[in-house]
C-alpha cells in the first residue's frame, strides 16, 4: 500500500528544513545545495524518489546528469512524473558521457519490462533532440525569472494516446502504451555513432514498447546497416527529409516505398547527382516508383530538387502526384524542357506558394510564357523569387515584367548572373517600385559594366550604374530599398557582391 498523504508532507518538510536553517542568497542556490546534498547518498536519493515533490524532479535530474550519477538517473526515468523527458536539451553541443546516456536508456528498458509501474510514472516521450524543450530546464532550474505553471512540455504530439494502466486486478489489463524516443538521424557511410547504435539496440530489444521517432532524417548513403535502421524508424514521424545521393536508379526505386510511408512529411530536399539522361526500361520503372510516392505525401509544404538529371521530360510525373498546395518550390541546377515548364505552370497548385527558385535552370532557349503564367498564378502569395543563373536575356525579362509587377507580396528578388542590359534593369526598377513589401533586390551585373575589349568586369563602370539606380530609387520615393549586384569573383570563383564597391570577398579585401 502506498504511503498516506501525511507521510509525503512529513518527508517534504524534512527535505526542506534540512537546508533552510542557513541564510542563503537565493532560492536557486538553495535548490542546488539541496540536490547536491541528496546525491551524496545515491541509495537514499533513489529511495526518496517515490516521495519527492514533483517540482523537484527536474533540478535533481539536472544535477544527477551533470554529476553523472548514473544509478539515480536510471531510477528517475522509472518514476519520471512528466509525460516528456527532454534529455536532448541537456546535451547541448557536446556528446553526453556514454555511461550517462546508457543509464537513461537502461532505466527506460527496465521500466518497459515492468508489468506494474510506479504510480508516479507518466513518461510517454523521451526527446533526444537538442533544440526541443530548452525552456523546460531553464524554468525548472530557476534561471528564468518569470513565473511558470507546472505544465508539461507541449512541443510533441504523440501519435498514440496513452492508455491508463489498471492495477485493480479486475478485468483484462489494457496493453501497455509504447514510449516514443525522438532523435534526429543522419545516415552516412560507415557505422553510426555509439549513442545511436546503443539506442538502436534498445529499440530492437524493446518488444515493440519502444518506438524510434525522427522528425529530421538525413540520408547520404545506403548500406545494409542504414536500411536496418530505417526499418526501425516510425517513418510517419518524419517531418523533414534530406536525401543527398549518387545512387543508381534501381536503388532509388528500392528506397521509394520508405518515402511513401512518410505521410507526415512537410519538407523534402532531394539531390541526385548521378547523370542519367537516357533511361532503360527498368530505370524508367524505378523513376515511376519514386515519383508515385508523392501521392502519399499529403502534408508536404516544401519541395527542394537539386541536380536531378532524370527530371527532364518527367517533371509532370511528380507534379501530377502532388495533391496539396506547396509553399516552397525549389528546382535548381536541373535540365528542364519547355514542356516541363509548361506542365509546371499549368499543373502545379500554387495557391499558397511563397517561395519559388529556378536557380541554375537554363531558360535561354525556352519561351518565357510558362514562367510568366506561373508568376501570374502565384502573384497573390509569392514572397521570394530566385532566378539566378537562368540565362534569361533582355527579351525574356521584358516578357515577365508585367507579371512581376503584380506580385504584391514579394519581399526578395534575385536574378544574378543573367546577361541583361542597363535599360532592362532600369525598366525592372520602374515596374517593381510599386511593390511596397519588396525590400531586397539582388540584380545581375549589367552588360555595360564589362570592358568591351577584354570582357572583364569594370568596377568603375559598375559603380556609376549602381549610383544611377540609387538616384532613381531616391527620386521614386524608395530610398530604403536595398539593391545589390553580384558576379563570380575572377580570382576565387565565389560570388562577389557590390554596393557599389566589392564586399564579402577576401580576394578584393586583401588587395
Amino acid at each position: 500500500m502506498w504511503p498516506k498523504r501525511p507521510h509525503r508532507v512529513h518527508f517534504q518538510g524534512l527535505f526542506q528544513s534540512r537546508f533552510i536553517r542557513m541564510s542563503l542568497p537565493s532560492p536557486r542556490r538553495l535548490l542546488e545545495l539541496a540536490c547536491k546534498s541528496l546525491l551524496r547518498d545515491e541509495a537514499s536519493a533513489i529511495t526518496a524518489l517515490e516521495l519527492l515533490p514533483r517540482e523537484l524532479f527536474p533540478p535533481l535530474f539536472m544535477a544527477a546528469f551533470a554529476g553523472r550519477h548514473n544509478k539515480v538517473l536510471k531510477a528517475m526515468v522509472q518514476t519520471w512524473p512528466f509525460s516528456c523527458l527532454p534529455l536532448g536539451a541537456l546535451m547541448k553541443d557536446q556528446q553526453p558521457h556514454q555511461e550517462t546516456f546508457r543509464a537513461v536508456l537502461d532505466g527506460l528498458d527496465v521500466l518497459l519490462a515492468q508489468e506494474v509501474r510506479s504510480r508516479r510514472w507518466k513518461l510517454q516521450v523521451l526527446n533526444l533532440r537538442k533544440k526541443d524543450h530548452q525552456e523546460f530546464w531553464t524554468v525548472w532550474s530557476g534561471t528564468k525569472t518569470e513565473t511558470c505553471s507546472l505544465l508539461e512540455p507541449e512541443a510533441f504530439q504523440p501519435s498514440e494516446k496513452r492508455q491508463k494502466v489498471d492495477n485493480s486486478g479486475t478485468g483484462p489489463k489494457p496493453p501497455l502504451a509504447p514510449v516514443q524516443v525522438f532523435v534526429d538521424i543522419c545516415l552516412e557511410d560507415g557505422l553510426p555513432d555509439a549513442s545511436l547504435s546503443y539506442l538502436i539496440k534498445k529499440v530492437s530489444q524493446g518488444r515493440g514498447l519502444l518506438h524510434l521517432c525522427c522528425k529530421k532524417l538525413k540520408i547520404f548513403a545506403v548500406s545494409v546497416q542504414n536500411v536496418s535502421i530505417l526499418k526501425m524508424v516510425q517513418l510517419n514521424s518524419v517531418l523533414d527529409l534530406e536525401v543527398n545521393c549518387t545512387w543508381r536508379l534501381s536503388t532509388l526505386g528500392k528506397f521509394a516505398p520508405y518515402l511513401g510511408q512518410m505521410g507526415s512529411l512537410r519538407c523534402f530536399m532531394f539531390s541526385h547527382s548521378l547523370s542519367a539522361y537516357t533511361l532503360s526500361e527498368w530505370e524508367e520503372q524505378s523513376v515511376g516508383q519514386f515519383t508515385s510516392q508523392f501521392l502519399s505525401l499529403l502534408h508536404l509544404q516544401e519541395l527542394y530538387l537539386d541536380s536531378i538529371s532524370f527530371l527532364r521530360g518527367r517533371l509532370d510525373q511528380m507534379i501530377r502526384c502532388l495533391k496539396t498546395p506547396l509553399e516552397t518550390v525549389s528546382i535548381t541546377n536541373c535540365l528542364l524542357s519547355e514542356r516541363d515548364l509548361i506542365n509546371m505552370s499549368r499543373m502545379l497548385d500554387v495557391s499558397q506558394l511563397k517561395s519559388l527558385s529556378l536557380s541554375g535552370v537554363n531558360l535561354t532557349s525556352i519561351s518565357s510564357e510558362p514562367l510568366r503564367v506561373l508568376m501570374e498564378r502565384s502573384s497573390a502569395t509569392l514572397q521570394d523569387l530566385d532566378l539566378d543563373e537562368c540565362g534569361i536575356m533582355d527579351p525574356g525579362f521584358m516578357d515577365i515584367l508585367p507579371a512581376l509587377s503584380c506580385c504584391s507580396e514579394l519581399t526578395t528578388l534575385s536574378f544574378c548572373e543573367n546577361p541583361i542590359s542597363m535599360v532592362v534593369l532600369e525598366d525592372l526598377l520602374r515596374h517593381t517600385i510599386g511593390l511596397s513589401k519588396l525590400n531586397h533586390v539582388l540584380y545581375a551585373v549589367p552588360l555595360e559594366s564589362y570592358d568591351d575589349t577584354t570582357g572583364t568586369l569594370h568596377l568603375g563602370l559598375l559603380a556609376q550604374l549602381h549610383a544611377k539606380l540609387r538616384q532613381m530609387l531616391q527620386e521614386l520615393g524608395r530610398p530604403s530599398m536595398a539593391w545589390f549586384s553580384a558576379s563570380p569573383c575572377p580570382h576565387c570563383g565565389d560570388r562577389t557582391f557590390y554596393d557599389p564597391h566589392p564586399i564579402l570577398c577576401s580576394c578584393y579585401l586583401s588587395i
